[in-house]
């Protein structure tokens, strides 16, 4: 159990590591609670609710396997190297698909609902 405990804390650490270092992941959260206070107040369907849960799980998580990638390959390839640039940059290359569906996704749920208070 202790070893459970422990790798929890490990995790934790690791986000807020994210959050300390990382603008883009502190650009995420910002908007994941907007979006999360906005199909509040709209009143999101459990289906809504559950597009958007997806849509903030998938960035976020991505963003964090990014941020790994990035300081492991700091980390192996201290000065520039061609083959190392490519990693960064398709890792980075996953963030942006993963952050275009959330915007899809929230401007598919968001703007009808939008729209229909005008």
């Amino acid at each position: 159990m202790r070893r459970l405990i422990r790798s929890f804390g490990f995790a934790f650490k690791g986000l807020q590591y994210a959050t300390a270092t990382q603008p883009n992941f502190r650009i995420h959260l910002v908007t994941a609670v907007i979006a999360i206070g906005l199909g509040t107040i709209l009143h999101l369907s459990a289906a809504e609710w559950q597009w958007i849960t997806i849509s903030i799980a998938l960035v976020l998580v991505t963003e964090l396997i990014n941020t790994a990638i990035e300081t492991l390959t700091d980390l192996v390839s201290p000065t520039y190297n061609i083959k190392a640039g490519h990693v960064k940059d398709v890792s980075a290359g996953a963030v942006v698909i993963a952050a275009v569906f959330a915007l899809v996704m929230g401007c598919i749920i968001f703007i009808p609902k939008l729209i229909s208070l005008v």
